[in-house]
């Protein structure tokens, strides 16, 4: 069963538009998944999948819907932070006025004794909520009002986590080529150079010339590991090497693993902000930016590091989080690749989301439907709904 949610007729859209979208209050459904098995990356392993299901309503009628991921825990925190801080800003505030609820919300991150990312993941939610009820409003999808310039991108897996949870390196790349997938990003990092490139090309193998490999260390190497690795694929036709070295000296670190190797890099996903990936781009340490709006304060702030990165000559992406990653991608001209998992890995994406996609040589066409697009299956979200004390 879905419940859809509210939009306006053209008639009354014109209305809308001259009285605002007044902002009514916040309501939070929190649901945990386990996973069908357990994922392990080069430091971190998962066993359920998280999120917070953010719905903005508005005296006009409409609701704004959208989940952010959280992968697994600080649900209660995040939910809290919504209601008792940044709720009582937003109420009685014109939707519309995007910019302005933003910067209104944004104070939840200046908690110095607080991980700053449950505030941007808090206000993550709220932006894009904000988002989809503007699209809703106006009648229009997001990808065409963040710029239109495609309605279609590229989908490809996120994948070859280490002790094979999903099979035989072989067995899972057939699997994403049935699916209709453009491409696996391929987790490395975690075994020694030799060893991930022997997976690497294992990789490209199964899945011949016309499938797009990107590789993810998840900041596993150090550089001079980062740069064995790089060297031993250098001849497997890889898009780009993603956070290859460790966190502490990453900037400088990135910047040289980029200037010594033929593979363009990848970061941007462990920033706090648009300022922090500007700074990535200055050091010049990456030819592709994937800042991640559901981490990272929403649609607003990625928006604003993809007009730096156009500056710059650098490409944009996006970590995971599909379901608003393909509409700001498909925004932009300089926007890759949307990511998602296999369904064991992300059941969220295959199953919280009831409404149909359209997936045609790799390709994700996107809808007319107004804002996000995405109906939630009420069903989906009974069975994993879990309660929280705000």
């Amino acid at each position: 069963m879905t419940i859809p949610s509210s939009t306006v007729g053209p008639g009354r859209a014109s209305a809308v538009r001259e009285s605002g979208l007044t902002i009514t209050g916040l309501d939070l459904v929190a649901v945990r998944a386990p996973l069908a098995r357990e994922f392990k990356g080069s430091f971190y392993r998962m066993t359920h999948r998280a999120t917070l299901i953010t719905r903005l309503r508005t005296s006009e009628g409409i609701v704004g819907e959208a989940y952010v991921g959280d992968e697994d825990g600080d649900l209660a925190e995040i939910a809290a932070i919504v209601k008792r801080e940044i709720e009582p800003r937003l109420v009685g505030q014109d939707a519309f006025a995007t910019e302005r609820c933003w910067d209104l919300a944004y104070p939840v991150t200046y908690d110095i004794l607080r991980n700053r990312r449950l505030g941007l993941v808090a206000l993550a939610g709220v932006d894009t909520a904000i988002w989809d009820a503007v699209g809703k409003a106006l009648g229009m999808p997001l990808h065409r009002l963040w710029g239109g310039f495609r309605t279609e991108i590229p989908l490809m897996a996120i994948g070859g986590y280490y002790g094979e949870p999903l099979g035989a390196v072989e067995d899972e790349i057939a699997f994403y080529k049935e699916r209709g997938l453009a491409g696996v990003k391929f987790k490395v990092g975690g075994a020694s150079p030799e060893t991930d490139a022997k997976r690497v090309a294992a990789a490209r193998e199964a899945s011949g010339d016309d499938f797009i490999i990107t590789v993810d260390a998840n900041q596993g190497y150090t550089v001079d590991e980062a740069l064995e690795f790089a060297w031993r694929v250098e001849d497997l036709d890889i898009r780009w090497f993603e956070e290859p070295v460790r966190w502490h000296n990453d900037r400088r670190a990135l910047r040289d693993v980029r200037m010594r190797t033929r593979l363009p890099v990848a970061a941007g996903q462990s920033e706090f902000s648009p300022s922090g990936c500007r700074d990535l781009m200055e050091a010049g340490a990456v030819d592709v930016c994937n800042f991640d709006a559901s981490w990272s304060g929403g649609p607003t702030a990625w928006r604003r590091t993809a007009a730096i990165a156009a500056s710059y000559d650098v490409q944009m992406g996006h970590h995971e989080e599909p379901q608003v990653s393909c509409h700001l991608l498909a925004s932009q001209p300089h926007g890759t690749y949307a990511e998602c998992f296999h369904p064991d890995r992300d059941p969220f994406w295959w199953h919280l989301i009831a409404t149909e996609r359209r997936l045609e040589n790799g390709t994700l066409r996107l809808s007319d439907a107004p804002g996000l697009g995405w109906e939630l299956d009420e069903d989906y979200i009974a069975t994993y709904r879990v309660d929280l004390e705000v």
